[in-house]
């Protein structure tokens, strides 16, 4: 018998590394469905240990239906792919509840049960081209008929879907909403336009608030309260305005008799300017303070300074077509502003605030002070006041001289704490608590923060309002509220979605170009101004009053002067416009080239290297 060739060897051992290979990965699919390696830099497609909790916390079974049309949506890849990760993601939440979690899919086909159910649960039909309709949502119930939907599964929403569906999970697991008392001159459950909007029906709460009343019990007290709740869970006062004697009292006994409180206060609140809508008188005071309760907290405040920042300053548009500059009031705050240690700022990436203040510890505090959000040291108080009346970027920033620390805008308050009112309480008599061994607060020093326009882009898809946030304001004020009710399951989840990379060396590059050539360009601004103004006039006539008179040589002389002098000032202008941007320009050439050329470079340099060397051995080698 002759044996086999190498050329039937090989062919043989082709087929069956083809053979194990479809064979491992038959049983490798039927087994490891689910198996997935997560690289990403805060493990972004891990469940997070706040979910791992609300599942392992779960006393009752919960039924989720997931409604999909899977033959409709099969002619749309993107809904179809993104229908597999919404259903691999139950599938991990339905096995790691150890039966808690039933989970049941419907395809609701056209004209049946299904689709009645979809329609009857509230679930938004997206149409298609065909004319046939879409379902991608879900329905979640308990065993005391509490409800919760996602109508439709958005493509803006998949950076918080595991948010969205450990939050719908959580609502349905406590069935007894928790309850927050709100304290407020801010329209937050009407929107811009307060009540006449709302009468009008054209109120759109803000998008913060709607979070709220969706996941706590709100309830907003009237301007003219004289108590709090008694069951209430957490008291959030939002740019209060003036507050009585019996007011103040009534907030500083909920909080020494254990109540915990959520503040924000304001310096200068833009929000407040816009908030009552076209008419100027029915908006909410400008600046807002709780001086008295304050000072029992041990706590400081700026009431009438607002932080202007180098470093931390938004780049606004302020004209067509002029380059953006940087707006020292308005703060992009990003991790390295955050207290790590504290669960509501451990996991933000970032906030947006505008016209922010500053807090500090009492010299006589008993209470201890822990910075939450802070600004950078490149800061300074400026007087809000003039802020209101000259907010020109370029000015702000002249007016600003660092003091190399930076400021407090958000702190909690803890620890023992007086009353406000030693010598008993206003008016009618009662019992007093007169002292408290560890109060709970937390305060910001901004209530622009619940400005829409700072963190969240709201759309519509079929109806249904889609909110996709930009940056964690929203996140800020939840985790805050969750913490100061005594959970924080959630708090990690909101923030995993907004994952911000500045680009930090540009942007202190932006700064110091900014600190270096501001003045020279002012000046130059100014003597361009002046010379169009006097060119102007020399070109009108006499002074400028439009008297069509005959140009005396002298005068033409003086205009050709005057032209050449513009444009030498134009050309300084546009050189100093250069400057500010040639280092980030040479850092853009830098890494482009570092990006496309520095690597191919590299790996040929070490290509032709290696062959050198094995020419050199090779010669070594001949000649032994």
């Amino acid at each position: 018998m002759n044996p086999l060739s190498r050329r039937l060897y090989a062919i043989g051992a082709i087929v069956l590394a083809a053979v194990l290979f479809v064979g491992f990965n038959i049983a490798v699919d039927a087994s490891i469905t689910t198996a997935r390696l997560d690289l990403t830099e805060h493990g972004r497609f891990t469940l997070s240990r706040g979910t791992r909790n609300i599942i392992a916390g779960l006393q009752e079974p919960i039924t989720l239906k997931f409604f999909y049309s899977k033959k409709v949506a099969a002619d749309y890849a993107q809904t179809r792919a993104y229908a597999n990760r919404v259903r691999d993601l139950l599938h991990e939440y339905a096995a790691l509840s150890h039966g808690k979690i039933v989970l049941e899919e419907v395809d609701p086909e056209p004209y049946t049960p299904a689709e009645d159910e979809a329609t009857a649960d509230g679930l938004t039909a997206a149409p298609t081209d065909s004319g046939d309709v879409v379902y991608f949502g879900l329905v979640g119930s308990n065993r005391i008929d509490g409800r919760e939907a996602v109508p439709y599964f958005t493509p803006e929403r998949e950076p918080f879907l595991e948010y969205d569906l450990s939050s719908l999970i959580y609502r349905l697991a406590t069935p007894k909403k928790p309850k927050l008392a709100i304290v407020t001159s801010l329209p937050l459950d009407t929107g811009i336009g307060g009540m006449a909007a709302a009468m009008q029906g054209t109120a759109q709460p803000f998008a913060i608030y709607q979070e709220l009343s969706q996941t706590y019990d709100t309830q907003m007290l009237d301007r003219a309260f004289t108590s709090i709740p008694s069951d209430a869970d957490v008291l959030m006062i939002v740019q209060p305005g003036a507050l009585t004697d019996e007011q103040n009292y009534a907030i500083d006994q909920f909080v020494l008799k254990g109540g915990r409180a959520l503040v924000f206060v304001d310096p200068n609140s833009e929000l407040a300017a816009g908030a009552g809508g076209t008419d100027p008188s029915m908006s909410p005071p400008a600046s807002s303070s709780l001086p008295r309760l304050f000072q029992a907290w041990g706590l400081g405040f700026y009431a009438n300074k607002v932080i202007g920042d180098l470093k931390l300053a938004q780049r606004v548009q302020t004209s067509q077509n002029g380059e953006p500059v940087r707006y020292p009031v308005w703060l992009h705050l990003a991790h390295d502003q955050f207290d790590a240690s504290d669960p509501i700022t451990a996991n933000l990436q970032v906030l947006n605030l505008a016209s922010a203040g500053a807090l500090f510890p009492r010299k006589d505090a008993t209470t201890h002070f822990a910075t939450l959000a802070a600004s950078s040291p490149q800061s300074a108080l400026l007087d809000s006041e003039e802020v209101r009346l000259n907010a020109k970027p370029e000015d702000l920033s002249s007016d600003i001289t660092p003091g190399g620390k930076p400021f407090a805008i958000a702190a909690r308050i803890s620890g023992p704490a007086k009353t406000a009112f030693p010598d008993g309480p206003p008016g009618v008599g009662g019992v007093q608590v007169k002292s408290a061994k560890n109060i709970n607060v937390v305060v910001m020093a901004d209530t622009d923060i619940f400005d829409n326009r700072f963190w969240v882009r709201l759309g519509s898809l079929y109806g249904k309002q889609v909110a996709a946030p930009f940056a964690d304001n929203g996140a800020f004020v939840m985790n805050a509220v969750e913490n100061l009710m005594g959970s924080g399951d959630l708090i990690s989840l909101r923030t995993r979605a907004t994952d911000d990379r500045p680009f930090t060396v540009v942007r202190d590059l932006q700064a110091q170009a900014q600190a270096q050539y501001q003045q020279e360009a002012e000046a130059l601004q100014t003597r361009l101004t002046d010379t169009q103004q006097r060119l102007h006039d020399l070109q009108q006539g006499q002074g400028g009053k439009g008297d069509s008179v005959t140009l005396t040589p002298q005068q033409q002389t003086e205009i050709e002067r005057f032209k050449r002098e513009l444009s030498r000032t134009r050309e300084q202008l546009r050189e100093v416009q250069r400057n500010l941007r040639k280092d980030i320009d040479l850092l853009g050439s830098v890494l482009a080239f570092a990006n496309i050329a520095l690597v191919p470079l590299l790996v040929a340099g070490f290509a032709l290297a290696l062959a050198a060397l094995r020419r050199r051995r090779r010669a070594r080698a001949i000649k032994i």
